[in-house]
């Protein structure tokens, strides 16, 4: 059976470890048996006994508290764990020491992260993004038309023409002989 004292333990031990805890598999319930029985340990409001009525409320105010504490310190290290997961792709360490409903928690949070990082993937990626990079040239050859990579027609091209082309199709041009940098 878990004691106020255990259950202050188990929240020191997560405050100050690094890892996730191993809590036994019987926490969940031994933690709402005994919140059942401080609730059940409180006595009628009647008087006689003011002083071990606040004891009691007490007592099961701070095993509330240390409880949800206990929760949240335990959520703070899943979400280190899913950055973790997300950015090295490894997921196993702590694993075996979630509970279930934390286990469901970490799992859902790793696919919303990687469905979020291909969002964001597709936004770099995105055609709309991408800035064309020009270059001026200087024709050194005269250049027969041809067609450039988004398929439209340019050229023809004289010697001793500038042109401000793609920084693709300037490479080829330069490294051809047809063409030279301009300011650069």
């Amino acid at each position: 059976m878990l004691s106020y004292t255990d259950l202050y333990e188990v929240v020191r031990k997560e405050k100050y470890g690094d890892v996730l805890q191993n809590l036994p598999k019987e926490f969940l319930g031994d933690i709402t048996a005994f919140l059942q029985e401080k609730r059940g340990q409180a006595p009628k409001d009647d008087g006689l006994f003011q002083e071990e009525v606040v004891k009691q409320r007490k007592q099961l105010d701070n095993s509330l508290a240390l409880f949800k504490e206990l929760m949240r310190l335990r959520r703070k290290k899943l979400l280190q764990l899913v950055h973790i997961a997300t950015e090295t792709g490894i997921m196993k360490r702590d694993y075996e020491n979630m509970l279930s409903f934390e286990r469901t928690m970490f799992d859902a949070f790793v696919q919303a992260a990687e469905r979020a990082e291909k969002e964001m993937q597709k936004v770099l990626h995105s055609p709309a993004l991408a800035v064309p990079t020009q270059k001026l040239i200087l024709f050194t050859q005269p250049v027969e038309p041809f067609v450039s990579m988004s398929g439209e027609m340019l050229g023809p091209y004289v010697t001793g023409e500038l042109a401000n082309l793609d920084g693709q199709i300037t490479d080829v041009l330069v490294q051809g002989g047809k063409a030279t940098y301009v300011d650069q």
